[in-house]
């Protein structure tokens, strides 16, 4: 017998900080939602139409789907599979024949079920039951809790997303409502999005929610919401043209050509969040005080740098989070508040006193959301608008917006794109904020 021991297959990963999501074999180019929801009984059903082509010669492949959904049926070109199956959260297909590397799949999933929210690291994320309708929050892994996805963020795709439910309720989804049809008690509502997207920014809002058009918009903004809210919305959300004007400015053209749509749940939630063209708060960020402005502000500014721009794999997060909180501190300083140099050195110290064992370029996934990457994050910017100037700074950022619009990237394409506004070398402040755990001067 031989004394060497087999050793034990490595499953390999896309991401680690999320080691079981994401696909290999294939890249996604469109999924198409066909889908009915009824809200008093919690039951999904419809089918999942993706268009994709192979990256290598393919017998096998996987897409994410949550137990809580059962599929009937798969097609794949028109054809059935040899074989499919569900468990632990992936939708596994075998073809009956090999398709050669650069082919098109159609692949096409029927299925249905009680969604439910998928369990993370960061508690339950994905598809909610709201107490009248629903809402789903995908970051960073929910996506498959309502459709079959090759869920990362690495992954972008166009939608078509149509929803049937009770005449009562309004659905809003990603992009244009292309139609709003009503047949006895159900209405469909059929939303078309042509950006490419990443699967956790998909999303779907159901409620007994009015419309409404935003007065005097650069740019088209939209907000549903319960009409007991109307009032306070007006006074806390009111300042959302001046936001939009000035992110604009300082970051380039709004990436979506759909407009912008907020919607507000009657129910509180802990936090917003944020969707490809949409934001969700709840009804506690809209009691009238305009306490919510700094996080309508920082929900508005990841329409650029998160949505449009997206990090393509998680560890890169501050590329999100710290630049929407930076925008926090323009908005402040444009509107007559504190100006970002006084956030900054107001949220340094904060820093200086929390425990120095974080490093903002890897934070590890227990770690991805802390409040630490949001604040570091904005920090850096600070401290490299500091060492460029506010002319480069802000000329880099649109720069960025342009050169990864609609795509993704990681963090050595923001350093490498910022040594072109630098006179001296940036190694030693990435070095300080980016690759050190310690708190540098500021």
């Amino acid at each position: 017998m031989s004394r060497l021991k087999k050793a034990a297959k490595k499953v390999p990963v896309i991401d680690p900080y999320l080691p079981h999501n994401g696909n290999f074999g294939y890249r996604v180019s469109r999924y198409e939602l066909d889908l009915e929801y009824k809200v008093a009984i919690n039951r999904l059903a419809g089918s999942a139409t993706i268009t994709a082509v192979t990256l290598a010669e393919l017998r096998t492949f996987t897409l994410d789907l949550s137990s809580a959904l059962a599929v009937t049926k798969v097609s794949v070109n028109g054809r059935r599979p040899a074989a499919f199956s569900c468990s632990s959260g992936k939708l596994r297909i075998t073809l009956s024949s090999k398709l050669p590397a650069g082919a098109a799949m159609t692949i096409e999933v029927r299925y249905g079920g009680t969604p439910r929210p998928v369990r993370s690291l960061w508690g339950e994320v994905g598809f909610e039951e709201l107490t009248e309708g629903v809402l789903v929050a995908g970051q960073p892994n929910g996506a498959a809790s309502w459709f079959p996805c090759d869920d990362h963020p690495s992954s972008k795709a166009s939608y078509r997303i149509q929803i049937a439910t009770e005449n009562p309720y309004r659905a809003i989804a990603n992009g244009e409502l292309k139609s709003r049809r009503t047949r006895a008690a159900m209405t469909t509502w059929t939303y078309e999005l042509a950006e490419p997207t990443s699967t956790y920014l998909a999303t779907l809002q159901i409620g007994v929610y009015e419309s409404y058009r935003l007065q005097k918009t650069p740019v088209p903004i939209h907000a549903a919401l319960p009409a007991r809210l109307k009032r306070n919305f007006d006074h806390d959300f009111g300042r959302q043209p001046q936001m939009m004007k000035l992110f604009v400015k300082r970051f380039g053209p709004y990436p979506l050509s759909t407009g912008y749509t907020v919607v507000v749940t009657d129910d509180d939630l802990e936090i917003p969040l944020e969707a490809q063209g949409i934001s969700i708060f709840g009804a506690n960020h809209c009691d009238g005080s305009g306490g919510s402005e700094r996080l309508i502000a920082h929900e508005l500014a990841h329409q650029w740098f998160g949505n449009s721009v997206t990090a393509r794999r998680w560890r890169d997060i501050w590329l999100h989070e710290g630049f929407a909180c930076y925008a926090e501190w323009l908005w402040s300083e444009e509107s007559g508040g504190q100006t970002a140099d006084e956030w900054a050195q107001h949220y340094y110290q904060r820093l200086v006193d929390s425990p120095q064992n974080l490093l903002l370029s890897d934070p590890g996934p227990r770690d991805m959301f802390d409040d630490r990457v949001y604040k570091r994050g904005a920090l850096t910017l600070h401290a490299l608008r500091q060492a460029i100037g506010d002319d480069d700074f802000f000329a880099l950022l649109q720069d960025w917006m342009t050169r990864h619009r609609h795509s993704t990237a990681v963090t050595d394409d923001f350093t490498g794109l910022a040594a072109n506004y630098a006179d001296v070398s940036l190694r030693p402040l990435w070095d300080a904020w980016l690759y050190s755990t310690d708190v540098p001067a500021l």
